[in-house]
């Protein structure tokens, strides 16, 4: 049975990635192992040891810490707590929000602040 740290570190792993516009070919590359490795990682169905987490965690330039923030709020008896960043089109979303520049950025926030009050 997949242990629920094991599928929250692969959730954020999956979350760094794709707000990092990597690949899982290009992470495994990069970390020395295959992508189905990285894919086992995602999903909890294979452990992440320690020096693995290290070297993924210098490879996408966040702290080992990262990987483990927000564990309290995992339920035990439930495998994967839902969550805004779980979702791929959420976290495409804010890598292009990001991309915009500063100023335009603003009035883009202001926009969808008007429209998500409209409904």
């Amino acid at each position: 049975m997949t242990h629920p740290v094991d599928i929250h570190v692969g959730q954020r792993v999956r979350q760094r990635r794709w707000l990092l516009g990597m690949t899982q070919q290009q992470l495994a590359e990069q970390v020395g192992i295959k992508f189905q490795q990285i894919q086992k990682y995602e999903t909890g169905s294979n452990r992440v040891s320690s020096s693995r987490l290290w070297d993924i965690s210098e490879v996408m330039e966040v702290p080992v810490s990262f990987f483990f923030e927000g564990l309290a709020e995992v339920d035990g008896d439930t495998a994967r707590k839902k969550n805004i960043l779980e979702n791929k089109e959420a976290l495409d979303l804010i890598r292009c929000y990001y991309a915009i520049p500063e100023g335009q950025r603003k009035r883009l926030f202001d926009l969808a602040r008007v429209l998500s009050h409209a409904v």
